[in-house]
């Protein structure tokens, strides 16, 4: 499998329709999603574990008590809570009884007494009460279930909630919550993950998201596609390198940014660029800025841009760009550029030029020069009418659209989509599971939420890191979601070693080469020099 298909609840349908007629009854997808959660839980949790599965009316609860089966054979304690009536002749009930597990029931336990006990005493607890079906307000008594659940937990951070396909009282469609609904520390979505997991307000109540292959097939079309980013389809696009290749048969980035009070954007961006694979980086700042950066950073090749009396970059740089720019193979600017008066000037003599442009990365302050050139009758896009990635946070999204909604919008795929297709640009909005669209409709979707991303330098670094990819060939949409899903992966390898607080932005870049080849590694035993 290369990317996964996101979908909606009515997609969801279709696909288990098409599966039922070829074969798959109810019954074999509740046992393959019951195994494939244990078999998840079995890999993150050492055997002995005392694990509380929730168990809802609907198939939601079937997938757990089929799990819990499994688990119990596996060797795990296991405790059953019915939080609704169930028929126990079912199939999926009948196995779990005669495993001899512990069961309790919300019929028999009006105070909540044995469900906080039975809390009390795991490691684990699996929410398996309501599934992708749910779009009401919770009812009673489910919701006292599941806010005993939050106080418990609140108790005991320690404590571990695992939710199956959806946490209960997410909306799959709109990814609507409802107030009852507990945050998962992991969710496993069961065939193919919807499209409510990846809105806004859903980034703390999910978690880290797997999803588990219960043999479905999907015959939906590829119009408008809403996929799943995966290490499969990193693998097939990661240029590889030959044993005869030099610096010049990787690219050559220019990258223009830094200023007097952003210096370490400059840096990161482009060694960002360099740990990304580019054969040669070029940084073009302000002249006074050269010898305190490449003290830091002396790989790359520098540009020192006039200035004038005041400090600030001279009205000759941008003519001094144009000239050299047709010798290279990628262009990235805006990372700490500010928005003085020669920064402006600068951003929109290049962006606005008639002179043919490498692949270009708009980033940071050039997203907001231009979004002060917005005008009524002629916007930025149509000013800078060429293919290109811009890569605004949802803040430069806001100016860019003119829309104070726009930065805290629900529905970030629906957005960037509709910018992408306004602009005729490629998207990345970033955040909790950034977004990348193109102008076609197509839409990638990064499976990572990494709170220890969130802090000053990290989008300096993805952005040289697009813009290095860019260099070494790859198509807009490709590099861009290439360098998010790298970007990401880093992220996820620095927090195991830092935590989500204190992670710097420069801990990132000895990462991103280390992502690569755990990727390469994994797919094809670390032979980094085949096709």
């Amino acid at each position: 499998m290369s990317t996964i298909k996101i979908v909606d609840t009515s997609q969801m349908r279709q696909i288990e329709a098409v599966s039922s007629v070829d074969g798959l009854s109810t019954s074999n997808l509740i046992d393959r999603a019951g195994q494939a959660i244990a078999n998840k839980i079995l890999a993150l949790c050492p055997v002995n574990t005392t694990i509380a599965i929730l168990v809802g009316p609907g198939n939601n609860g079937s997938d757990g008590l089929v799990a819990a089966r499994y688990l119990a054979n596996y060797g795990h304690q296991i405790w059953i809570y019915l939080c609704a009536s169930r028929n126990k002749i079912q199939s999926s009930f009948l196995p779990a009884a005669d495993a001899g597990i512990n069961i309790a029931s919300i019929d028999k336990d009006t105070n909540l007494f044995k469900l906080t006990g039975i809390l009390n005493k795991s490691t684990v607890v699996i929410d398996s009460i309501l599934g992708t079906g749910q779009n009401r307000p919770i009812p009673e008594p489910i919701k006292s279930i599941l806010l005993r659940l939050g106080e418990i937990k609140n108790q005991r951070p320690t404590l571990k909630l695992v939710s199956v396909d959806i946490p209960s009282g997410i909306n799959a469609d709109s990814g609507s919550i409802d107030p009852s609904c507990q945050a998962a520390d992991l969710t496993i979505a069961l065939g193919y993950p919807k499209i409510g997991l990846f809105s806004l307000q859903c980034a703390d109540f999910v978690g880290r998201l797997y999803v588990e292959d219960i043999g479905l097939k999907h015959t939906l079309s590829d119009t408008n596609s809403i996929e799943l980013l995966t290490d499969n389809w990193a693998d097939k696009h990661i240029p590889r390198r030959q044993p005869t290749s030099n610096k010049g048969s990787h690219g050559r980035t220019l990258i223009l940014a830094g200023s007097e009070n952003y210096i370490g954007a400059a840096h990161l961006a482009s060694m960002g660029a360099y740990r990304s694979g580019a054969g040669l980086v070029t940084l073009a700042t302000a002249k006074s800025l050269v010898a305190p950066i490449s003290t830091a950073a002396p790989e790359p090749t520098y540009i020192p841009l006039p200035e004038n009396e005041k400090g600030s970059i001279g009205k000759e740089a941008g003519a001094l760009i144009l000239n050299k720019i047709e010798g290279y193979n990628s262009l990235l600017i805006g990372c700490g550029l500010g928005q003085s008066f020669s920064s402006r000037r600068l951003v929109e003599e290049i962006l606005y030029s008639s002179k043919r442009l490498p692949p270009t990365v708009v980033d940071a302050d050039a997203l907001n020069i231009l979004s002060l050139s917005h005008e009524a009758n002629n916007p930025w896009w149509k000013m800078f009418n060429r293919e290109a990635i811009v890569t605004p946070h949802p803040g430069e999204m806001s100016r860019l659209r003119k829309d104070d909604h726009a930065r805290n919008h629900p529905d970030r795929i629906g957005l960037a989509r509709d910018s992408a297709k306004e602009w005729n640009k490629v998207v990345v909005l970033k955040g909790a599971n950034t977004i990348v669209a193109s102008p076609d409709g197509r839409v990638l979707v990064s499976p990572f939420a990494n709170p220890g991303l969130a802090t000053a330098g990290t989008g300096d670094v993805l952005s040289g890191i697009i813009t290095s990819l860019l260099a070494q060939g790859l198509p807009l949409m490709t590099a861009a979601a290439l360098g998010v899903y790298l970007h990401g992966l880093a992220g996820e390898r620095v927090i195991e070693d830092y935590g989500v607080v204190g992670a710097l932005a420069s801990d990132l870049l000895k990462e991103i080469p280390r992502s690569i080849r755990y990727i390469e590694r994994k797919f094809t035993g670390g032979n980094s020099g085949t096709s």
